[in-house]
């Protein structure tokens, strides 16, 4: 669900019941149109839908699992709710009974009780009761069933032997203690004892020079793809020289220095971005120089260090330990932390201004939230230009505008700049939550999904509520004001309407689009064409893989929950059509987690506790509605009716209230940490011997895999071409084993064994990539014909230049076109 569907919501009023039936029967049409195309497509475009799995957690990790069990859980939620509500509670609220005008599916509603059987109002009571405590029930089950499987992934022999699982970070280390020395001394006396210290530094300009030289590797591995392209087109089958000669010199590529590429002085691309690595690479010696010696102090430690145990149990006791007699210092600790998950720029602030931003960053939220509806309302203000231009004489001139013009404002302006402010908000909720020092990309995304979820609750579902339920009752309202809590009572629930036309959308056009995903398939094909100009690119756009955003995805659907929720009793219809609505997203997410999916980290299910939290929202929001309903009910005689119902829904609130805290109590403290009594079960970390080293590979499922993200036919595409050059070079002779003579450095069809690469990545551990990472290598491919005898010659002179390059699995033919038989050298991944 995307965020711009919320948008659809806060800009909609009260659907009727034709309205509703419309989208029934369009939502129906595209739905079975969509997996029609799908089943079609699918056999013959297995580069977007055929990358299979055959494990949702060995492919995508715990929170894909768990998302998935999310969808589940609410869908065996539903589906007795669905049987029962519609078999009580339709027949009460529309059979021999009659409020005002009311017709279609406003008869199905909570207001169409006649003020003379208010006694129906019993059976609402009693399944609200009755459908409470199978929700707590399911909540209490997946619960329990949620720490078991959590446990059971951090004990797991594959992921407790891994870096991951065996290091802990701490902020706010007293100067004290910022060596390495201290730091071994005082964890020292957790089981195990300390494996390596990896103290965190401002390197100041040494991040920035790192991004230089990265850049100057993309910029320079696009130069050389262009020059050799140029080459093959030429289709001269000369020598090297020759064929260098043959580029004149204004067609090889350059670039302008200045701002965007557009101004500044022009430079030969290739020349330049050789000069800028060797200088970048410079600079980075000398600092990482700096660095070592530990009497320079011109990068001084930060506050904080990853602390690197010999035991699993270690890490996990010191994040629960006490480890400091002073406030706020060494307070801040996190385990369960990889090297591509850190936020290198959060991790030396003073624990007093983090305590400082995180309630800026909250009262911004807040802020945000509630002030949203200004540039949300600015839109629609321009959407109605007609009627503002003959309304403010200010602004008559705007009447005088061409029809087209008038056209675009009114017509495209606002849709367009709905969607772009929609896309921004999760952008400016992201940058909230990274403004107060959470250390982890995953941290940032469990933020953002407090916060957008806060929002969408807001925005796309009580504001809507209330404000239809308010039109609905205006005229009656203006004209009789004592009627107030008897129209309420009536019409808000009729505002059900529109969230059965959403819940309608999201369950079948939705899902749909979901199996299509036909802007993929299009983005796919247009990015290979346009973008796949490099090896690297061919590689990140064949072969890995798509993945979502927990912190906008979890919201979207914890959404539909509350909305599910919110109208369970009030308008039981919504119960059926939610029911469905989850069993088809669990059936697309399995799909897409199983063959499309693959998420780069993952946080052992963190999310999944986190939307349980959602589950009570909507509780809380259904029983004060029905609260509120129940006391606002009026019989023939004007007077209060529902009391005693009102009165017990009170008591449901302080229940669910209590019930809440008791989950919380229960099972936050085993979230994060294990507890002593599977130490039995713990396996201890890998010893220091370059065998029993942590891999890579172990914590960091979306780049280790060499398989394609999109296609099974493309795996199969390039073993082929892999087998084939290994024929080339002899039976069981590999490239390395052809050239024993020739130096390493100077092969550029080398590529270093995988055990030296997962080797070197364990060495640097947590030190910052500024501090520790060599040169990213230059890939570029191997033309044909004498554009060949170019790539070795280019790929010569850049090691001349003091660039690291190499030339294997990758290749250009004679009309320019790259294509790849492996990953990048540089990849770490598992065999």
């Amino acid at each position: 669900m995307s965020s711009g569907d919320s948008s659809d919501i806060a800009n909609s009023t009260t659907a009727s019941t034709a309205t509703f039936l419309t989208a029934l029967v369009f939502n129906a049409i595209v739905f079975g149109a969509e997996l029609a195309l799908f089943t079609l497509l699918r056999p013959y475009f297995k580069a977007i839908y055929e990358p299979h799995y055959n494990d949702i957690i060995k492919a995508n990790g715990m929170d894909a699992y768990f998302f998935v069990r999310f969808l589940r859980m609410m869908t065996k939620i539903l589906l007795p709710i669905w049987i029962i509500s519609w078999a009580v509670l339709l027949p009460i609220t529309s059979v021999n009974t009659q409020v005002g005008d009311n017709k279609g599916l406003d008869k199905l509603v909570f207001g169409n009780v006649a003020p003379d059987q208010t006694v129906r109002y019993a059976a609402h009571i009693i399944l609200v009761w009755f459908f409470t405590a199978w929700i707590f029930y399911n909540i209490k089950v997946e619960m329990a069933n949620f720490i078991i499987k959590r446990q059971q992934h951090l004990i797991n022999p594959v992921h407790s032997k891994s870096v991951q699982a065996n290091t802990l970070l701490v902020t706010g280390i007293p100067a004290k203690y910022l060596t390495k020395e201290a730091l071994a001394t005082l964890f020292g006396e957790l089981p195990g004892g300390v494996k390596r210290v990896f103290i965190n530094r401002d390197l100041k300009e040494l991040p920035d020079i790192y991004e230089r030289r990265l850049a100057a590797c993309n910029k320079l591995e696009g130069a050389e793809t262009k020059l050799l392209s140029i080459a093959s087109k030429l289709d001269k089958d000369n020598s090297s020289e020759e064929a260098a000669g043959a580029i004149p010199r204004d067609k090889r590529p350059t670039h302008k220095l200045g701002f965007l590429g557009l101004f500044g002085e022009k430079v030969d691309t290739i020349d330049w971005a050789r000069t800028e690595i060797r200088e970048t690479t410079r600079l980075l010696d000398e600092g990482r120089a700096k660095i070592e010696d530990l009497s320079d102090p011109t990068y001084p430690p930060l506050n904080s260090a990853f602390i690197m145990f010999h035991n699993q149990l270690a890490a996990h006791l010191g994040k629960q330990v006490l480890l400091h007699h002073e406030p706020y210092r060494m307070t801040g600790r996190h385990i369960e932390i990889s090297p591509e998950d850190v936020i290198w720029s959060n991790l030396g602030m003073n624990p007093y201004e983090k305590k400082v931003r995180i309630v800026i960053s909250y009262a911004a939220t807040a802020a945000l939230i509630i002030f949203w509806a200004i540039p949300v309302s600015f839109v629609g203000i321009v959407s109605n230009v007609y009627t503002l231009c003959t309304t403010a004489s200010w602004l008559a001139w705007i009447c005088t505008l061409p029809k087209v013009v008038l056209g675009i404002i009114a017509g495209i302006l606002p849709p367009v700049a709905l969607a772009v402010l929609m896309m921004l908000l999760p952008i400016v909720l992201r940058l909230l939550a990274k403004f107060e020092g959470i250390p982890q990309h995953s941290g940032l995304e469990l933020s953002l999904m407090t916060r957008y979820f806060i929002f969408q609750v807001v925005h796309s579902f009580l504001i809507v509520t209330l404000s239809a339920g308010i039109v609905a009752s205006l005229n009656g309202l203006i004209n009789n004001p004592t009627s107030i809590p008897t129209l309420l009572a009536q019409n808000l629930p009729t505002s059900s309407t529109f969230f059965l036309t959403y819940m309608i959308l999201q369950g079948l056009s939705g899902t749909a689009g979901g199996f299509l995903q036909i802007v993929a398939l299009v983005i796919y094909y247009v990015k290979l064409f346009i973008l796949g100009s490099t090896p690297r690119s061919v590689w990140g756009i064949k072969y890995v893989a798509r993945n979502v955003t927990w912190g906008t995805t979890f919201p979207g659907i914890s959404l539909l929950v509350v909305i599910a929720l919110g109208y369970m009793i009030i308008a039981p219809i919504i119960n059926g059509l939610a029911c469905a609505t989850f069993f088809a997203f669990y059936m697309l997410y399995k799909y897409l987690f199983l063959w499309q999916y693959q998420q780069p980290t993952d946080t052992g299910g963190l999310f999944f506790p986190k939307a349980i939290q959602h589950i009570f929202v909507g509780l809380y929001v259904q029983q004060v509605c029905l609260c509120a309903l129940f006391f606002l009910v009026r019989d023939e005689n004007a007077k209060a009716a529902c009391v005693p119902e009102g009165a017990l829904m009170v008591v449901l609130i302080v229940f669910t209230a209590f019930y809440h805290m008791l989950i919380n109590n229960s099972y936050h403290p085993l979230i994060s940490a294990l507890p002593l009594s599977l130490v039995d079960k713990m396996v201890a970390a890998q010893t220091e011997s370059d065998d029993d080293l942590p891999r890579r590979s172990e914590t960091n499922h979306s780049q280790t895999k060499l398989r394609p993200s999109h296609g099974s036919g493309d795996s199969v595409e390039m073993a082929d071409r892999r087998s084939e050059k290994s024929q080339e070079q002899g039976d069981g002779q590999s490239y390395s084993s052809s050239r024993k003579g020739q130096a390493k450095e100077l092969d550029f069809l080398y590529a270093e064994p995988m055990a030296e690469r997962q080797k070197k990545e364990a060495e640097y551990g947590f030190a910052h990539p500024a501090a520790s990472r060599p040169q990213r290598i230059v890939w570029l491919p191997l033309a044909q014909g004498s554009a060949g005898l170019l790539s070795k010659s280019e790929a010569k002179e850049c090691h001349e230049a003091g660039v690291t390059v190499s030339l294997v699995d990758a290749e250009m033919n004679e009309k320019g076109k790259v294509d790849i038989s492996g990953p990048p050298p540089d990849l770490v991944r598992e065999e």
